[in-house]
């Protein structure tokens, strides 16, 4: 059983005062850190771009595995950016995060995709996390969803197997400045 990931950078980063994508931790873009924590896991990485795409495609340059696919319709939000990067999955299952995850363990993602189950969720202290492993079973039935959905709702309907993991970077996302100055703060803490 094969498994991509999909990896949203189509948004705005409205709420930071940079291109967040592209903001280092240790000398890294932090989308960057989110492609090489799923790479030695995912056959491919489908990185779904809208806002800023020659940027994105300049961070993935040098990765083999990783495939650019241009969201026009980023501005509809994450939903249909998540829409659009499982139309390229190939594979019977996916992993699925914000590409603003730059915390997430190549650990944690081998624990995750051991799972058997349709949809697992990773949890630190029983708050879900990223990445998310789905069946492609399931890509049909995401696609059918309305406009003004998303992967929240969605998941709300549907029976989901939580997997409790001893690490926080699962939680942590960059939206803003202190989102920022937090991951790194945790990131000094810890050897991600």
């Amino acid at each position: 059983m094969g498994v991509d990931g999909v990896i949203l950078a189509a948004g705005y980063s409205s709420r930071a005062n940079a291109f967040k994508m592209e903001l280092e931790i240790n000398k890294k873009a932090i989308l960057q850190r989110c492609i090489e924590s799923l790479y030695d896991e995912c056959d491919k990485i489908i990185v779904v771009s809208g806002y800023k795409n020659e940027k994105i495609n300049k961070l993935v340059e040098g990765y083999a595995k990783v495939k650019v696919v241009y969201n026009e319709e980023f501005h509809k939000g994450m939903f249909s950016s998540v829409k659009k990067g499982i139309r390229s999955v190939t594979q019977d299952r996916f992993l699925l995060t914000p590409g603003d995850y730059p915390l997430i363990s190549k650990e944690v993602v081998k624990k995750i995709i051991k799972e058997k189950n349709d949809i697992v969720i990773p949890s630190y202290n029983n708050k879900g996390g990223h990445p998310i492993l789905l069946s492609s079973s399931l890509i049909n039935d995401i696609l059918a969803e309305d406009e003004g959905s998303n992967l929240k709702i969605y998941l709300s309907k549907k029976k989901c197997s939580y997997l409790n993991i001893d690490d926080i970077g699962i939680l942590m996302d960059v939206d803003t400045d202190e989102d920022y100055e937090s991951v790194k703060e945790t990131l000094i803490k810890k050897s991600y």
